[in-house]
């Protein structure tokens, strides 16, 4: 026990989880601001525990119920390796762990304030790893993002969960089901932990996949409600690609240490098919943004052309509203003409000029019709009728 004490970095000081406790009762820092706990209450130390183990040769043979316990056991297993999943832990929890296996005060404030992005971290003897895991709900049509970080040492795994996701019992079960996977120790539990991850990650590409056909097909179907669709998808992707690229950097780096850390042939291969499978869902990610950039293009495109249909069929009803106005216009004027004459002519006075006079009406009429054909002939000269 005095040798993995031995490995601590450095011992927790002004930033330790003490310290934080101290800070929030005064001033708030930004880290600590970022807490996913807020409100939580008192808690136990076993609130945080889901399960723990001790593992010898790839195979279970204790199942502590506290970290007391983990502890006092794992000193008397030769060999042992302890396996401990802890769901959003207490404070003191992680402060007991770190003091337990030399966890670096730096991975230690990562896990505690979490909303973290996916990295890999070498402090000392111990790996630290931090990934994202996503899963597709398929009711409401988007996607859920988690959180976990995983400290890997010589004889220990812990992993801390900020979220429902990723169901780590399903990878206890599987490596506890293959022993001579999980003999490999540590490096196991780290691969499986990575296989499981990325292996999430199939069903949120299928579903994105879906919501992308879906909304080409509303595209081109004219719903006005696409754009917004389009964005909240883009949003979602953006989240996606950030949560799914750094694991090219994350397996990059485990490969790199390939040969110093002695990792043996069986585990490089295991890993490499997870890197195949990451480069995979990369690409596609990658494949989905610029699909929806393209969308988007289109459905501007679309929607400035039925915008200019729209116009080109008010403008086309506004010219022919405006023609049948000429022509009222036009008859109107043509019209007005003789009714101007007949009514100066119908006023009836004794003292008028040509009243009695015997060519005055044929002259009335003629100058009515010549009067109405001139107007005609320049309304029709400038297609008003």
């Amino acid at each position: 026990m005095a040798n993995r004490r031995a490995r601590t970095l450095r011992p927790l000081g002004r930033r330790s989880v003490r310290d934080g406790k101290a800070a929030r009762e005064g001033a708030v820092a930004p880290e600590e601001s970022m807490d996913p706990r807020p409100g939580e209450g008192r808690r136990t130390d076993a609130d945080g525990l889901v399960d723990t183990g001790i593992y010898v040769a790839g195979v279970r043979r204790r199942s502590p119920a506290s970290l007391a316990d983990t502890y006092r056991e794992l000193e008397h297993v030769d060999g042992g390796m302890a396996w401990i999943g802890l769901y959003r832990p207490s404070d003191a929890q992680l402060s007991s762990l770190a003091e337990q296996f030399g966890l670096h005060e730096l991975a230690l404030e990562d896990a505690i304030v979490a909303h973290q992005r996916p990295k890999l971290e070498r402090y000392g003897d111990t790996l630290f790893v931090v990934l994202r895991a996503a899963r597709y709900l398929d009711d409401a049509e988007e996607v859920d993002f988690g959180e976990l970080h995983v400290f890997i040492g010589a004889d220990f795994v812990l992993t801390v969960r900020h979220s429902e996701s990723p169901d780590l019992g399903v990878v206890r079960r599987r490596l506890e089901d293959e022993p001579d996977l999980l003999a490999r120790g540590p490096e196991a539990v780290l691969y499986a932990i990575l296989d499981a991850v990325v292996d999430g990650y199939a069903p949120v590409v299928a579903g994105l996949q879906n919501d992308i056909d879906e909304i080409e097909t509303e595209v081109f179907g004219g719903d006005p409600a696409v754009s917004r669709r389009i964005y909240e998808l883009s949003r979602e992707v953006i989240e996606f690609q950030r949560a799914t690229r750094p694991l090219m950097d994350i397996l990059a780096a485990l490969s790199a240490g390939f040969d110093k850390y002695g990792v043996d042939e069986e585990m490089r291969r295991h890993l490499r098919d997870v890197q195949d499978h990451a480069i995979t869902v990369v690409e596609r990610v990658d494949g989905f943004r610029q699909n929806l950039q393209d969308i988007l293009t289109v459905n501007a495109t679309l929607v400035g052309q039925a915008q200019n249909e729209e116009m080109k069929h008010l403008t086309e009803a506004s010219y022919a509203q405006n023609e049948e106005v000429k022509r009222i216009s036009a008859w109107a004027a043509i019209l007005f003409a003789p009714t101007l004459i007949g009514t100066i002519y119908g006023m009836n006075f004794d003292h008028m000029p040509e009243l009695h006079w015997t060519l005055g009406y044929p002259l009335a009429l003629v100058l009515m019709g010549v009067v109405c054909g001139v107007l005609y002939t320049v309304f029709k000269r400038r297609d008003w009728l």
